[in-house]
């Protein structure tokens, strides 16, 4: 259920309603609007018309019921009479679900300082938003490249200082969220952790942003579960990323469903990223494929970038050469404003 507060209601009676929700059994979540606040009550679905009488309260506009099985994800929990959709800010600079288009870029991971910093200047140079860079690995071969842990994040963290761009990288231990957090502005989910519960849950416990990849055989409701799991433990900064599902088709290394921008928009207040590179696997393919995504109605994206991708240590066929990015760059602030949008 969701409960819905008048255009002006005052924290006290905001919070009597928190006391009274609590009261009943439920835990309440606050999602802040700009017209009006509104507090997602998770609990006991059997119980929940005792909620209805919540109604009654001063300051209280309706009580909704959500049919989802996603609550916090939902779109229902913003005043759709005025548009609005959660935006999620990552620096002063930087922020995703607004009128303007952020551009992550990066190599897929972190393997010196001298490329790194390169890489990143580069990524600055050309309009990039955000850095990206792995430091810890998961891979498919066990003998494959793992990445240079926490000498890796101060590496990111060295980048950030020179170009003032925040980071982002991805965590795979439930133990090393902490850790993570403590060097990097944004958090990854990568797709073979989507339903890794233990570690959702306690990004949940963070107020970094977190940036959710959908899995390579994940469905939309999964996807949106797998966000509810974050919100629902205490994280509101959710950003979500299609980044290629697994079909039939062996020409690239996964499908871009395209069509997952508009359904995740209709579905969620949640911003909605897309990484084009591990979609398709080819560097050749990547520029088409953001084209279509920001024409689409994508928030962001995430594409990778190498200084020398010939020697890149993971992922080099899919990752841009600097000059391929400027190239894109250029292009995409035509599709941006098509769009009503900006870079």
């Amino acid at each position: 259920m969701i409960i819905v507060m008048k255009a002006g209601a005052s924290e006290q009676q905001l919070e009597e309603v928190l006391t009274r929700i609590k009261e009943l059994g439920y835990m309440p979540h606050i999602i802040r609007g700009e017209q009006r606040n509104v507090i997602g009550a998770i609990g006991d679905e059997r119980e929940k018309t005792r909620l209805q009488y919540l109604e009654a309260i001063p300051g209280v506009e309706r009580v909704v019921p959500i049919l989802r099985p996603y609550k916090l994800a939902s779109i229902e929990v913003k005043d759709q009479k005025v548009g609005e959709r959660s935006i999620i800010q990552v620096s002063p600079e930087v922020s995703f679900g607004g009128p303007k288009i952020a551009i992550i870029a990066g190599p897929c991971s972190v393997e010196n300082r001298e490329s790194l910093l390169k890489t990143a200047r580069e990524v600055k140079a050309a309009g990039g938003s955000m850095l990206r860079g792995g430091a810890f690995k998961p891979r498919t071969s066990p003998y494959s490249f793992q990445g240079l842990e926490e000498e890796g994040l101060k590496l990111l963290v060295e980048a950030r200082e020179e170009t003032g761009m925040p980071v982002v990288t991805e965590v795979v231990n439930p133990e090393d969220v902490d850790l993570v957090a403590g060097y990097c502005d944004m958090l990854q989910v990568g797709a073979r952790n989507i339903q890794n519960f233990a570690l959702l849950k306690r990004l949940g416990g963070v107020s970094n942003p977190i940036l959710l990849k959908r899995g390579m055989m994940t469905t939309i409701e999964e996807f949106l579960m797998s966000a509810e799991y974050i919100l629902s433990a205490g994280n509101p900064n959710v950003i979500l990323c299609e980044r290629g599902i697994r079909t039939f088709e062996t020409a690239t290394r996964n499908t871009l469903d395209i069509s997952a921008i508009p359904v995740l928009k209709e579905k969620t207040h949640l911003p909605v990223v897309v990484d084009p590179s591990h979609a398709t696997g080819h560097w050749q393919y990547v520029k088409s494929l953001s084209f279509a995504s920001i024409a689409a109605g994508a928030d962001g994206l995430m594409v990778e970038v190498h200084e020398r991708p010939e020697v890149a240590m993971c992922d080099g066929p899919q990752s841009l050469k600097p000059s391929t990015f400027r190239d894109l760059m250029e292009g995409l602030a035509k599709f941006a404003e098509a769009a009503g949008r900006e870079l």
